[in-house]
């Protein structure tokens, strides 16, 4: 998910440091949301094995889902990154996203 570890005295307020036995011994500095969903993408790509924007709709709506699920929306610009990374519109998503709902009934 692109952290980063570090020395427990290089530590910020928002990085996590963990100890053992009562001492600090490393740090984890957590990504960006917006980095992060760079990294889901990739990810999502290296599973499928090509670019997403080369799926086909039944697939694409598979990632949007998944995506979902993971909080990719939340994200600020998030509809627009993954549309891009589908080759897709930013109606799409929301039409992929509204058949989801409505399928669950919601």
């Amino acid at each position: 998910m692109g952290a980063e570890l570090l020395g427990p005295d290089q530590a910020q307020l928002d990085d996590v440091v963990l100890a053992w036995e009562g001492r600090d011994v490393i740090a984890v500095r957590l990504p960006q949301l917006s980095d992060s969903l760079d990294h889901i993408l990739a990810a999502m790509e290296r599973r499928h094995g090509m670019p997403l924007a080369d799926l086909d709709r039944k697939a694409k709506q598979s990632v949007v889902r998944t995506l979902e699920a993971r909080g990719a929306f939340s994200v600020r610009h998030g509809v627009e990154t993954v549309a891009s990374a589908l080759g897709v519109s930013r109606f799409t998503v929301y039409n992929y996203l509204n058949r989801e709902h409505a399928a669950k009934g919601e």
